[in-house]
C-alpha cells in the first residue's frame, strides 16, 4: 500500500493524455537542461585539467633539461676539480722530492763543513800551543812573569794592611 502512494498513477489516455505527455516532456527537458549544465561543468573541468596537464608536462621537461644541464655542469666541475687535485698532487710530490734532495745535499754539506771546522780548530789549537811554548821560552816573558807575581803579592799585602 505504501508503494502505491509513492508512485503517481497514470490517468487514462483518452482523458488528458496530452497533459501527461506535456508534463513528461517538460520533466525530460528540465532533466536534459540539468545534464547539459553538468556536461558543461565537466567539460570546463576537463579542459582546465588538460591545460594543467600540459603546463605540468612543460614544467617537467624544463626541469629535466635543467637537471641534465646541472648534471653536465656538475660532471664538468668534478672533472675539473679532479684534474686540479691531480696537478696539485704531482706538484706537491715534485716539491717534496726536490726538498728531500736539497735536504740531503745540505746534510752532506753540513757534515763536510763540520769536519773542516774541526780540522781548523785543531790546527789553531796546535798553533796556539806552539806560540805559547815559544813565548814561554823567552827570557823577557819569564822576567815579566816574575815581576807581575811580585807586584801581585805586594798588592795583596797592602790590602791586608789596609783592611786592618
Amino acid at each position: 500500500p505504501s508503494a502505491d502512494l509513492i508512485k503517481p498513477k497514470l490517468a487514462p489516455l483518452n482523458e488528458g493524455g496530452s497533459e501527461l505527455l506535456n508534463k513528461t516532456v517538460a520533466c525530460l527537458q528540465e532533466e536534459n537542461e540539468k545534464l547539459r549544465m553538468r556536461l558543461r561543468t565537466i567539460e570546463t573541468q576537463a579542459t582546465a585539467a588538460l591545460d594543467e596537464k600540459s603546463k605540468l608536462e612543460k614544467s617537467l621537461k624544463d626541469l629535466q633539461m635543467i637537471q641534465g644541464d646541472q648534471k653536465t655542469n656538475g660532471n664538468q666541475d668534478i672533472t675539473e676539480l679532479e684534474n686540479k687535485v691531480a696537478a696539485l698532487k704531482s706538484q706537491f710530490e715534485k716539491t717534496l722530492n726536490d726538498s728531500t734532495a736539497n735536504q740531503k745535499f745540505l746534510e752532506e754539506n753540513l757534515v763536510t763543513t763540520k769536519h773542516d771546522l774541526l780540522k781548523v780548530q785543531d790546527q789553531l789549537s796546535m798553533a796556539e800551543k806552539e806560540l805559547e811554548k815559544k813565548f814561554q821560552q823567552t827570557a823577557a816573558y819569564r822576567n815579566m812573569r816574575e815581576i807581575l807575581t811580585k807586584k801581585n803579592e805586594q798588592i795583596k799585602d797592602l790590602r791586608k794592611k789596609l783592611s786592618k
